[in-house]
């Protein structure tokens, strides 16, 4: 059986590209690093590919805000591209910036208003682990076997905002894929557990047909369990974890195989 194939688009700015490339190869998938020019020049065939990858970064130096302009991008001059990966049965992940992207795009959205990602309650740049915790991962294609992880964020607009109608509507479609847990298993979550102060603590959405996955922790920088970070509750038994960021890329390969 062909393996499946993944675009891992670039733009200017992106610096995540090739973790998410290296993930996606390990995981058994051909995979292409494709530059935004590329796709307005028709020089890719991008229908041929199975899995739209938007990696983490700063696309465009997230002028005028965080995944702005590759999100109008994709809104206008490539909507042939997002309506192959959002009609079909293809997968799409946006990873931190690539999760603004597809916010701003507005693929998570109710009809009374649009998700949308702001500045860090903090107000600074978050850069740290936390602990997450998996809502609805049996109906998730990203998510199979996936209870809770740890993962790095680095972020200074992942603060995760809706109406309160909207809020209710994703929590109710079963739409929250991961929301952050406090590090102990308490109930209560504080910064900086939630590190940016999202509603709700959610750290991940997908769309009603669970296709479309966006999150704001990084899985690509926890490939492997030697780079979980050395703290008491890591979760880390006899130097390994069961579970890594590797997985998400491995579950998504899978649902091809």
């Amino acid at each position: 059986m062909a393996k499946p194939k993944v675009m891992v688009l670039f733009a200017p700015g992106t610096n995540c590209d090739e973790e998410t490339i290296h993930c996606f190869k390990k995981s058994g998938a051909d995979v292409d690093r494709v530059l935004v020019q590329d796709l307005f020049d028709g020089s890719v065939a991008y229908n041929d590919y199975q899995i739209l990858a938007l990696p983490g970064g700063f696309s465009y130096g997230d002028c005028i805000a965080a995944g702005r302009i590759l999100a109008n991008h994709l809104g206008t001059r490539l909507k042939d591209v997002i309506h192959e990966f959002t009609q079909k049965d293809k997968l799409v992940i946006g990873i931190c910036n690539g999760f603004q992207v597809l916010a701003r795009l507005g693929l998570f959205d109710e009809p009374d208003g649009q998700v949308t990602l702001e500045q860090n309650e903090s107000t600074k740049f978050e850069c740290r682990w936390v602990r997450l915790v998996a809502d609805n991962h049996a109906a998730n294609p990203f998510l199979k076997d996936i209870g809770e992880l740890w993962l790095p964020v680095a972020h200074a607009e992942g603060r995760l905002m809706a109406s309160e109608a909207t809020l209710k509507a994703l929590i109710a479609d079963g739409r929250v894929a991961f929301r952050y847990a406090s590090y102990n298993g308490g109930l209560k979550v504080v910064y900086p557990e939630n590190p940016n102060g999202s509603m709700d603590n959610i750290a991940g959405l997908t769309d009603k047909s669970r296709h479309i996955f966006g999150l704001m922790p990084h899985p690509e920088r926890y490939m492997s369990a030697d780079l979980l970070f050395d703290h008491p509750v890591s979760y880390k038994k006899g130097g390994e974890t069961s579970v890594t960021g590797l997985r998400i890329f491995q579950n998504a390969v899978d649902y091809f195989a």
